[in-house]
């Protein structure tokens, strides 16, 4: 594999640490090749200014958080911002849509910039504006000329925005006001309001003419704005990413229902062009789709998430409006553990490659399966962590060291997340019966 060695080592840390790679998915994307053309043409939408909504569904294990995450790769690889979002019910309740807002905004993230990515385009954006005013032909000597026109040319960009969300474009004129009288304080709190954050300094929003805090009528609002600023720096749409939005299914019935609703009307907002450039991703498990307290709760929303999965899984339309991830089988367990020792061997001693052949890889994918129940679909995570951590680190490292012969298998529950316990099988348990 041809791959950088930061690259390449900042996967394998990952996965010795038994955690989703923030980069580099591609190289480990089993089974996702059917998805990449249907994907791609969508993120090809949201480039051109169009809007995608997209729901995948999986259960526990199967790669959900995975498939997001190589998504985004994906959509940085063309320009497009990122921001990944875990529902919860206490920390982003999906029936506040202003939570869901500042979660993005403090996740927001580009090819160039991690999280949070904010300031980073908001400055961008407003260079954009003083180098499309001197392009106009405004002196660069003049400063009051060229301050007028950058505020006229902000009121003109933002203008559809306005409509809905004057304090918007009211606190970016506020923001660079601030910038350009090196008053810092004045503009992180004015960055902040921005971002949805709650608790700003009463000066800094007087400062920029706004008042109150972000709610729940505002946040989409902000986002269109966010996104016109987005692609006027050069980031031609978002890819946001809902992550775990069956936890919807444990709350209150009366905050289930508003939840459900909220998502309604970002699909009805979607779907109506509000939002060009906009592509968004719900993750979910099939209880959550199908189950009488998740979607179905909710006719309208059901019907915009219709789809047929009652055919074979290899026929599924990956152009559907919902998709699924049938899940590791052991073929594709194997095929993983080839391509993470190949990663490992990349930057390794030469004996890992000779030690660590397809026939162990295939012997400890089965043992790692057998000890979670036989169910291969939750194994990939305590399969790579202990691939990386207990052989190959050790193979590496000590020249004397068989796998064969000095490694013997061992999963404990400590180790092991929830989804994982619940898969071990009874005799995989200790129990005292004195």
């Amino acid at each position: 594999m041809k791959v950088s060695e930061r690259r390449r080592r900042e996967v394998v840390d990952a996965l010795r640490r038994g955690t989703v790679p923030s980069a580099g998915l591609d190289l480990l994307a089993v089974g996702l090749d059917r998805f990449a053309e249907a994907l791609d043409a969508e993120l090809t939408t949201a480039v051109q200014g169009g809007s995608v909504f997209k729901a995948v569904r999986g259960e526990y294990g199967s790669g959900k958080t995975f498939f997001a995450r190589w998504l985004a790769e994906r959509a940085k690889r063309r320009g497009l911002a990122v921001a990944e979002v875990q529902i919860s019910e206490t920390e982003t309740p999906l029936h506040r849509l202003e939570t869901v807002y500042r979660r993005l905004c403090e996740n927001l993230s580009t090819a160039e910039f991690p999280p949070s990515a904010l300031r980073s385009v908001v400055d961008a954006w407003m260079f954009t504006l003083e180098e499309d005013s001197l392009a106009d032909g405004v002196p660069e000597t003049d400063s009051e000329a060229l301050d007028a026109a950058v505020t006229a040319l902000l009121d003109k960009r933002l203008a559809e925005v306005s409509r809905s969300a004057p304090t918007f474009a009211a606190a970016l004129r506020g923001y660079r006001t601030a910038v350009a009288k090196g008053d810092a304080s004045t503009a992180e709190g004015v960055l902040a309001w921005l971002g949805g954050q709650p608790h700003v300094a009463a000066s800094a929003k007087r400062a920029a003419g706004v008042r109150g805090d972000l709610d729940h009528f505002g946040a989409l609002g902000f986002l269109q704005g966010l996104l016109t600023v987005l692609r006027d720096s050069g980031h031609p749409g978002l890819l946001l990413v809902l992550d775990e939005v069956e936890t919807l299914q444990r709350v209150r019935s009366d905050v289930r229902d508003k939840a459900l609703n909220a998502l309604r009307q970002l699909v009805d907002e979607v779907d109506s062009g509000r939002f060009p450039g906009l592509y968004v991703l719900v993750t979910g498990t099939p209880a959550f789709f199908e189950g009488p307290q998740g979607v179905q709760r909710l006719a309208p929303l059901a019907a915009r998430l219709a789809t047929d999965f009652t055919t074979e899984p290899r026929f599924d339309n990956p152009r559907a409006v919902q998709i699924r991830l049938p899940g590791f089988t052991l073929d594709g367990l194997l095929e993983l553990g080839a391509r993470a020792r190949d990663l490992y061997a990349a930057g390794a001693s030469p004996r890992v490659g000779e030690v660590v052949d397809d026939g162990y890889i295939a012997d400890l994918a089965q043992a790692v399966a057998g000890s979670l129940g036989g169910k291969v679909g939750v194994a990939p995570r305590v399969f790579l962590k202990k691939l990386i951590g207990d052989v190959l680190d050790r193979v590496d490292q000590f020249p004397d060291f068989d796998p064969r012969v000095h490694y013997r298998l061992t999963v404990g529950t400590g180790e092991l997340n929830e989804v994982e316990r619940n898969a071990m099988s009874p005799d995989d348990i200790s129990l005292d019966l004195s």
